[in-house]
């Protein structure tokens, strides 16, 4: 007997993996946990007489022969498969885009996708298989949900190119986003209030970091949406959900990152859990007493952690060409003709109060201008940067302000310049070893 299974706590990239298995596997049983996430679980409310899925509890493992898992390579994430961890004699597949994992697979696809079931459907798309728009819909919501609609940093050229081949195969995108909208009610809004009441924020290895403990009674779905509201609300570079159950001595944390190298799967793994780069959960228990002890063990490591994160003091220009505020327009375009660059900073007995570029000299209309001291026609709000602050928060800073430099500081002191060319440079891998 052949089975197909997937995580506990069922996303749609795992029942979207277990459906597209199905395909690729014709003589397997496809199995769901009971637990999904309420999401899924709206969806099989709908369609679940279009799939013939089993539970756990319904299987004789002993007639298993082969085990298909998939969104996983975690023993203890499956339901009810534990036993079959010692058996010699089973066939074990796994499609995956996790790190880590402790099952010993006979056969493993793991590219490191943004989604498990891109995987899947590159493969069925090798195959040439057919496809139903519903089920082009219901793989597609998988792709769209671990890879934010292809906007998060995990998302790889193979799961555009899987989405493209499912809207050739009809897939429907307003049932998907009806079905991506999740559910956030009155438990959820109570909770957030929660977090919000006195947030910890902490500066740590050039992040800045929110940490938030609420207790929880019984079983509250999507707090991982809480959590993401939480990040934005806080506009941190990343954020920690800390979640406990004094009876079942239970702690959950949720994390969620947007910085470009605080790897949030990487962090929980540390903890027993697993995830992505931008998304993360472990959960473990615990004689809950003091969150401070909780955050402060999340901080240490995202302290230890081996990814060196990139900053500005890495890529930027530095000494600073710079001008006084007395310097001539005609001097200036002299200096930026033999610099080769377009804008310095203006200076007024060392401090910055100012920047002046190329595009000022638009404002001249007469020669006799160019004897004009620049501060007559520089751009006078400074807009500055730590030298600790990623690429990313500098290009921010560019769109926000629509400006093409950033003079970097450290104790108030000007160290350095960022430019366009520089943030294009780093992000475009461009920088030479």
């Amino acid at each position: 007997m052949q089975i197909v299974t997937t995580h506990k706590g069922t996303d749609f990239d795992g029942l979207a993996s277990l459906i597209a298995a199905t395909m690729i596997y014709p003589d397997a049983v496809p199995v769901l946990p009971k637990s999904v996430n309420a999401n899924v679980r709206a969806f099989m409310a709908i369609h679940k007489d279009l799939f013939e899925i089993l539970h756990p509890r319904e299987i004789n493992l002993e007639e298993v022969s082969q085990l298909i898992v998939v969104d996983t390579n975690s023993w203890k994430r499956l339901d009810g498969f534990a036993p079959l961890k010692d058996r010699d004699d089973l066939i074990i597949h796994v499609w995956d885009h996790h790190d880590g994992g402790d099952i010993e697979a006979d056969m493993v696809r793991n590219e490191g996708y943004g989604s498990a079931v891109t995987h899947l459907i590159l493969e069925l798309e090798s195959r040439r298989m057919v496809l139903t728009p519903i089920l082009a819909t219901l793989f597609l919501i998988g792709i769209y949900e671990d890879t934010g609609s292809l906007t998060y940093p995990s998302t790889t050229p193979e799961d555009a190119r899987a989405v493209a081949w499912l809207l050739d195969r009809k897939a429907d995108l307003t049932v998907l986003s009806g079905f991506l909208k999740q559910a956030y009610g009155e438990k959820q809004k109570s909770v957030l209030f929660e977090m919000m009441k006195n947030p910890d924020r902490r500066k740590v290895n050039g992040y800045t970091l929110s940490f938030a403990a609420v207790p929880v009674e019984g079983y509250v779905a999507n707090l991982s949406v809480v959590v993401n509201m939480f990040l934005d609300l806080e506009n941190s570079d990343a954020a920690f959900g800390v979640f406990f159950d004094g009876e079942g001595n239970k702690c959950m944390i949720i994390g969620r990152s947007k910085a470009e190298h605080l790897d949030m799967g990487k962090l929980m793994r540390n903890l027993g859990g697993g995830g992505h780069p931008g998304a993360g959960a472990a959960q473990f228990k615990s004689d809950f007493h003091n969150p401070d002890a909780v955050f402060t063990m999340l901080s240490n490591l995202v302290e230890n952690d081996q990814v060196a994160s990139v900053q500005l003091g890495d890529i930027m220009s530095f000494p600073v060409v710079s001008v006084e505020t007395t310097t001539p327009m005609e001097d200036l375009g002299q200096l930026l003709r033999e610099r080769g660059c377009t804008g310095v900073p203006v200076t007024d007995n060392g401090k910055v109060v100012g920047v002046i570029s190329r595009r000022d000299f638009k404002k001249l209309r007469k020669d006799k201008q160019l004897k004009s001291p620049v501060k007559a026609y520089m751009t006078p709000s400074v807009v500055e940067i730590e030298a600790e602050k990623s690429p990313l928060e500098a290009a921010r800073l560019m769109i926000k302000h629509d400006i093409g430099r950033v003079p970097v500081v450290e104790n108030g002191e000007m160290i350095g310049i960022v430019t366009r060319t520089d943030v294009m440079r780093y992000y475009y891998d461009l920088i030479p070893d």
